[in-house]
């Protein structure tokens, strides 16, 4: 009894879990920690969930994975041996390539703008490709925008030249890094808090909320308000546990997720730094030449729309800007 109510608590669903035939408990994995926002989602994907199925199903929220990559997490996804996964969206540009258009630096103008595109056809299109590579997509969570933060600030393209960024092992930073004239650096995301103290980077690029969570405002001590990547995050669910479920569970699972994806819509601001008050030695770094960064990014357009597809999914982002 006392194990099954540590494990419902780890599920974030009631404590007390009646039995029932067919009762399931599906994995769900997220590199950041138990406080972050997206952790908490899955933990309302749960109690939907239970609440949907009468109990019989219920999500375990496997929180600070961040000994293994997102891409880690993709592949145990695809293989079956996790069943679910929130990733960035942008680290699934290995699988779809379409994702690295999506990561463009300064693509969209306004998180409003993002759910736009995200809700309408060019998110459906990336679901559907999904299907494809053994993965269903559930819904996307917001994230709020990727900042550079640590040792220096940056108000300009400028400001990044000869220094050295931390990078995921895969994905699409890379590319922007360069084309910003800095050294990008791949650390393990669990990495990144020693990195930074020990000067092996002198920056990294997150969102707010992972800044907090994660402690990296004890060792970075700007924070600067580039905002230059807006990728969502999704979530992806195995195909093969997928396949197993009935079509009620199926649409109950997908309800649930898009529940989940509102709860992260209604506290969108709490994603974002603030513009005054700032954790104790924190300087948040406001006044940003965003041109200074566009223009050095452009050329990433260029190399990432080269097909007519990709160019048609650029004009489709371009039409639903504000």
């Amino acid at each position: 009894m006392l194990s099954g109510l540590v494990m419902a608590l780890a599920g974030g669903a009631p404590a007390l879990w009646p039995a029932h035939a067919g009762a399931r408990e599906f994995s769900a994995a997220d590199i950041y920690p138990s406080e972050h926002p997206t952790v908490t989602a899955m933990g309302q994907l749960s109690e939907q969930m239970a609440i949907r199925t009468d109990g019989r199903h219920r999500i375990t929220r496997l929180y600070g994975q961040r000994a293994h990559t997102e891409s880690y997490l993709i592949g145990r996804v695809r293989n079956g041996s996790l069943d679910m996964a929130r990733v960035d969206v942008a680290s699934l540009a290995s699988l779809v390539p379409m994702a690295n258009l999506l990561a463009l630096p300064y693509l969209f103008t306004s998180a409003e703008h993002r759910q736009r595109v995200f809700d309408g056809k060019v998110g459906a299109l990336l679901m559907a490709q999904l299907e494809a590579r053994a993965l269903v997509g559930l819904c996307f969570y917001e994230l709020g925008p990727r900042c550079f933060y640590g040792v220096k600030p940056v108000r300009a393209a400028s400001d990044l030249k000869g220094l050295s960024v931390r990078v995921p092992r895969a994905g699409p930073w890379v590319r922007m890094v360069r084309a910003l004239g800095a050294t990008p650096v791949a650390v393990p995301y669990e990495q990144v808090y020693a990195a930074l103290k020990e000067r092996t980077v002198d920056l990294a690029e997150s969102n707010w909320q992972s800044f907090l969570t994660s402690r990296h405002n004890e060792v970075a001590r700007y924070f600067s308000v580039t905002e230059h990547m807006m990728t969502p995050g999704i979530v992806i669910f195995s195909q093969r546990t997928w396949e197993m479920l009935p079509a009620d569970e199926q649409a109950a699972l997908r309800e649930s997720a898009r529940d989940s994806e509102m709860y992260l819509r209604g506290i969108s601001n709490e994603l974002h730094a603030p513009r005054e008050a700032a954790p104790a030695g924190v300087e948040i770094v406001t006044d940003i030449d965003r041109g200074s960064f566009v223009e050095a990014t452009a050329p990433l357009y260029q190399e990432q729309a080269v097909t007519p597809q990709f160019q048609k999914i650029l004009q489709q982002i371009r039409d639903l800007a504000d």
